[in-house]
């Protein structure tokens, strides 16, 4: 890569006026601007060394990839004679532009608690979809399964036991979440939750008499909003014994007095108040959607896309689970018609990018657009939008027709989720099942206006973009090798790279950032860390081991180049909390501790220390395979590379 080169690319393209200031991390350049409409997207899109760019926080990114990242961003400051700065002081450069937004502010507070979360409330969403199937009738004829075969009704009633455990106990959850977010203990977050959940609560209507004052004996069951609130609190009182009391008696009573007091305040003053706001919050909605009826569900299907471009959707759950575990006065719950909205939303976004498979002649296009639209059909677009249709721009607004349309006879024929799902073909699952066939009526309605859209558009109005791919992928004929050395480079080439972190594995499109999720740095998995500790995945070199200690490159010995990204966004702690092990140059065995770093650090600035291991050299490899799932303990069969 010509670094001086690839700067002045850069700098010509965002404008040399246009920049305000610019920093870097381990991937990618982080530019602020002052009129991001100014910026040459096509020449940045066509760029062979980017891969890709998006915004986020104020700031235009440009991914150029680790190692080179760091050259490019010092031939960028030469030819532009700015200032160097930390990505933490380009935030508050950024920052300062925009006026800060409290709304923006507590969608992202409720995404960072609600995320982590997920896959607990999916799991017991599934299940209670698999209790509704079995119990529904009309399904299959007069009775329902259970009702037809009486020897599953022990099965089905675990199931019902099993689905209704993490909506019960979703306190607990979310008190666990909060109090990471928070910076409090998370261990005192979760005995909050359990104390509003616990059995012996007697119900609204029984009281404790304390000193004259009836305090009623709530239960939280299935409650988000008082929760969050007292493990805020807790958070509070927290950080204020251990900044106050002496430490030797700062271990026993910091715990003693957090808890005790937020109990008190929370059946006295923070569960009654914030349970009337729970509830005034889940009958708005479910008013909104009453009155706006189909029409709202068009405009909301028209624009969910658009949403999820910003990250608000991150903080949708929230409103799901109050959705789903509120009751009307019939004793049944309201249900979520958000899901199916981003069902909607999720179908016609894939049917867009798979139009673009068929319109494009270009074997790297093809190849991206085959796998993203498989992952959004599965209920993951962000490859899908950030590495297709918006590219393109005409598939990515196809696409919101084709929601619109979905959400809209989704909306008149009042077709409703009863649990949280995957919200794409699978979302069947999460419907309640005398809707479950209007439901795919509904998402190949969405799939077939926004494929036809596209196609058609592609074929007639873009036809000349398509056809410019196909002629820069016409290969171009090699010279004819030596005899012995095409026989040495057909020779297969395998390498076994093992877990660098215990923890849980997270789907590389499930990382809450685009640029890892959306595979522009490579292929490779995610480890939610359960210890502090990163080991080196195979025998290797270290490439780059970056001054604040979050990110390391290696190469191993059959080519493959490692990213080991620790968290997301973590540059911006500038080293706090991280510590390095290694340096560039250092030659490493597998299992040698490479990297340590404090998780609860990373929790209190708000931070996911969700850890990427990326094959950054993907297309080097004919295969690069997962080969974990669930959870690995360091040294664990990670991922297999081929040539």
């Amino acid at each position: 890569m010509d670094y001086n080169k690839v700067a002045k690319d850069v700098i010509a393209a965002v404008g040399r006026d246009n920049l305000v200031a610019a920093a870097h991390c381990a991937t990618r350049l982080r530019l602020v601007l002052k009129d991001d409409s100014k910026v040459d997207q096509a020449a940045l899109d066509q760029h062979e060394d980017v891969k890709g760019t998006f915004k986020a926080s104020g700031q235009y990114q440009v991914i150029i990839g680790p190692g080179d990242v760091n050259f490019v961003y010092a031939e960028l400051i030469k030819e532009t004679g700015l200032k160097e700065v930390s990505t933490d002081d380009l935030k508050n450069i950024a920052a300062s532009d925009q006026k800060f937004n409290p709304i923006m502010a507590l969608i992202k507070l409720l995404s960072d608690i609600f995320v982590p979360i997920i896959p607990a409330l999916v799991a017991g969403g599934l299940l209670m979809a698999l209790r509704n199937f079995l119990t529904s009738e009309g399904l299959f004829g007069p009775q329902s399964i259970e009702q037809t075969f009486p020897a599953i009704q022990g099965v089905s009633e675990m199931i019902q036991l099993m689905s209704a455990a993490p909506f019960m106990f979703l306190p607990i959850l979310v008190g666990i979440s909060a109090a990471k977010r928070f910076g409090a203990n998370q261990f005192l977050g979760a005995a909050i939750g359990m104390i509003m959940t616990t059995p012996a609560l007697g119900g609204g209507e029984v009281f404790w008499d304390i000193f004259g004052l009836q305090v009623a004996q709530t239960s939280y069951i299935y409650q988000v909003i008082p929760v969050l609130a007292a493990v805020w609190v807790l958070s509070i009182l927290e950080k204020f014994f251990h900044k106050h009391l002496p430490a030797a008696v700062d271990f026993t009573f910091t715990p003693l007095l957090s808890v005790m007091i937020t109990g008190f305040l929370t059946f006295t003053v923070i569960g009654p108040v914030m349970l009337l706001v729970s509830n005034g919050i889940t009958n708005g909605i479910v008013w909104l959607y009453n009155t706006t009826g189909f029409l709202g569900m068009t405009v909301f299907g028209g624009t969910y896309s658009l949403i999820v471009m910003t990250g608000l959707h991150q903080s949708f759950p929230a409103i799901e689970t109050q959705l789903l575990t509120a009751f009307n006065e019939n004793g049944t719950g309201y249900g979520d018609f958000i899901f199916v909205v981003a069902s909607m939303a999720n179908v016609a976004q894939g049917a867009a990018t798979l139009a673009v498979w068929f319109l494009t002649k270009d074997s790297k296009t093809k190849g991206l657009t085959s796998s993203a639209a498989v992952s959004a059909f599965l209920g993951i677009t962000e490859p899908a939008l950030f590495g297709v249709n918006l590219k393109y721009r005409f598939p990515f607004f196809c696409a919101l027709a084709g929601s619109a349309v979905g959400a809209a006879v989704a909306g008149l024929t009042h077709v409703i989720a009863v649990s949280l799902g995957a919200a794409g073909f699978l979302g069947f699952l999460s419907i309640n099942a005398s809707s479950i066939p209007m439901y795919i009526v509904c998402e190949l309605i969405a799939f077939a206006v926004a494929f036809a859209l596209t196609f058609a558009y592609g074929k007639t109005k873009a036809a000349a973009v398509f056809a410019a791919e196909g002629a820069e992928a016409v290969p171009v004929a090699a010279p004819e090798a030596p005899a012995q050395a095409v026989e040495v480079a057909s020779e297969s080439v395998e390498e076994t790279l093992v877990s660098p972190l215990s923890g849980e594995v997270v789907a590389l499109e499930n990382v809450n950032d685009p640029v890892f999720s959306s595979g522009a740095m490579g292929k490779g998995l995610a480890v939610k860390p359960s210890e502090g500790v990163v080991y080196a995945p195979a025998d290797a070199e270290v490439t780059i081991a970056f001054e604040t200690g979050h990110a390391y490159g290696l190469k191993t010995a059959s080519g493959a180049e490692i990213l080991i990204h620790i968290g997301i966004d973590t540059v911006s702690m500038e080293g706090d909390g991280f510590e390095k092990l290694v340096a560039a140059g250092d030659k490493v065995t597998a299992g040698t501790p490479i990297a340590k770093f404090d998780a609860s650090k990373i929790a209190a600035a708000g931070l996911d220390d969700t850890t990427m291991v990326i094959v950054t050299n993907t297309a080097d490899f004919v295969a690069v395979e997962a080969l974990a799932s669930a959870t690995v303990a360091h040294g664990d069969a990670f991922i297999k590379v081929a040539k």
